[in-house]
């Protein structure tokens, strides 16, 4: 006989895979379809389910989109961050956006969806639900860097938090671009800005740090 704590264990990895599914399902359908059709319908039929199901995990189109934009970025820092391990401080910047490129070249739908909910989903009274406040935990992972490598003496003075949003600015802008012109070879693009970041915080030779 099973016990009651193996059956609810087994309820719950059933759940969590079908809730997977479904996220899946969300970010396959954003992405060819955009955010003003992706419909919980629509996202029932690209996950071969009935819409009664995702109102079963979900409580509407508004959490089942949050979910998404959870599940992406804790993918992207899931696949990113070992990349970055046992490197030097300033080279971990520079690596830092090279890694974040590639990932986004194999995960090109999860950026088209993501910047299809962040433009589009508002909260009851209008407001965009996302703006630049949720990119606090992203500001403070770039901080971290420059801190690293300030302690190091690999960088010049600058303020953390400036360098930071407008690092974040910049690879953002970066994906923005690419999705809007697919020819671009974004590795190469990457190169480029990743050279011009490190540039703008590297300590010149000689300077006292």
């Amino acid at each position: 006989m099973r016990s009651d704590s193996g059956a609810s264990g087994q309820k719950s990895f059933i759940e969590q895979a079908r809730r997977r599914q479904i996220i899946e399902a969300a970010v396959a359908t954003l992405a060819v379809e955009g955010f003003g059709n992706a419909s919980l319908a629509a996202i029932a039929r690209t996950a071969g389910i009935s819409k009664g199901v995702i109102s079963y995990h979900f409580s509407g189109k508004e959490e089942l989109m949050e979910e998404c934009v959870t599940a992406i970025y804790t993918g992207i820092a899931e696949r990113v961050v070992p990349q970055l391990g046992g490197l030097d401080p300033l080279e971990t910047v520079r690596a830092h956006v090279l890694a974040v490129a590639r990932d986004g070249l194999a995960h090109r739908d999860e950026l088209i969806a993501v910047g299809e909910i962040v433009t589009h989903l508002r909260r009851k009274d209008g407001r965009l639900r996302y703006g630049q406040a949720d990119n606090e935990e992203l500001y403070r992972g770039l901080e971290w860097m420059y801190s690293a490598a300030a302690e190091a003496g690999e960088v010049r003075r600058f303020d953390h938090r400036v360098m930071a949003v407008t690092a974040q600015s910049a690879v953002d802008a970066m994906f923005a671009y690419w999705i809007a012109h697919p020819a671009t070879d974004l590795l190469a693009y990457a190169e480029q800005l990743a050279d011009l970041l490190v540039a703008a915080i590297r300590r010149p030779e000689g300077e006292g740090s």
